[in-house]
């Protein structure tokens, strides 16, 4: 109907409602119209379905919707999200008998700004990744079917048991989460972030609003330290909301207590920590500073390698 005058007309379909005369001239053509007579032009335009913001992206680099369960998206449970107990009883043995091939990463806190960031970046890199939330309905907006959501409690050892299957490493970007789970079997590799530097170098009003959070810190750590599955701890400077990628870094003694980081740069050194797992442990600080680095693999590897020294 480009560039035609509309007959007076109702449409009788349902969506929102716009008047024109019989005058007017219709440019658009992404439009569907059900017309009967009537003496005024009431036209109602039902656009189509508009798709994520996210899915835009993903669709855009890597070249459309066919390619999203190559590119991460899980398989659907049952319309419940439910599953049987025989169900999670042969889900394990063929996890067992699949141990090596364990590629998902868990994501704990994924409703905060660093654990956002996170899933946003394995997404792009094409990680299939599970995250812990507590908005289930909101994480699925912002994220679509890239990620597999789950909510419960960590301290529950069935619910755990589920959330890891298929889970080679894990992500926490935020206290509370390892010291109240009980066991990492299966689990290849842990990746803390850690602001318990920062904590322990607060003082006077800020040291008693921050001790809580210093509690988890320390309890994080030692339920990561003692859980027999190799570690990664990276101890941040205070976390900041300025964008990522504009400075180097400091990965000196006490720079987490001098110094801060960006929130996506700590989201990208997380991801980066994955492409090494140390022997049993990695524990190093890290802020913001001068030095460039390019090669992350390269520069874990030095740090593992002072740690080793230092010892």
């Amino acid at each position: 109907m480009s560039g035609s005058s509309l007959p007076s007309s109702l449409l009788t379909q349902g969506g929102s409602s716009l008047l024109f005369s019989s005058s007017n001239q219709v440019t658009e053509s992404n439009f569907r119209l059900v017309v009967t007579p009537g003496k005024r032009s009431l036209v109602r335009c039902l656009a189509k379905k508009k798709i994520s913001f996210v899915d835009q992206i993903l669709d855009y680099i890597e070249g459309g919707p066919k390619l999203r369960k190559w590119y991460g998206a899980p398989e659907l449970l049952p319309k419940d999200g439910s599953s049987s107990e025989e169900d999670d009883e042969a889900e394990e043995q063929v996890e067992d008998a699949l141990d090596g091939e364990k590629t998902t990463v868990f994501v704990t806190d994924g409703d905060s700004d660093v654990g956002q960031m996170i899933i946003l970046q394995l997404i792009v890199k094409g990680t299939r990744v599970k995250a812990l939330v507590k908005d289930k309905r909101k994480a699925m907006e912002a994220f679509g079917a890239y990620v597999e959501l789950t909510s419960g409690d960590a301290s529950d050892e069935r619910f755990l048991r589920k959330a890891f299957r298929g889970v080679g490493a894990i992500i926490s970007p935020t206290e509370g989460f390892l010291s109240n789970v009980k066991s990492l079997k299966g689990v290849k590799h842990a990746v803390l972030l850690s602001q318990l530097s920062v904590y322990e170098s607060s003082g006077g009003i800020e040291a008693m609003m921050n001790s809580k959070a210093k509690k988890l810190a320390e309890g994080d750590e030692k339920a990561v330290i003692s859980s027999n599955v190799p570690y990664t701890i990276i101890r941040t400077g205070k976390l900041e909301n300025s964008p990522g990628g504009n400075q180097g870094f400091n990965f000196s003694a006490g720079a987490a207590a001098k110094g801060s980081l960006s929130k996506e740069d700590a989201a990208r050194i997380c991801i980066e920590a994955l492409s090494v797992i140390p022997p049993t442990g990695l524990i190093f600080e890290v802020s913001n500073g001068e030095e460039a680095v390019s090669d992350w693999e390269g520069q874990l590897m030095k740090l593992m390698q002072r740690q080793s020294q230092n010892k």
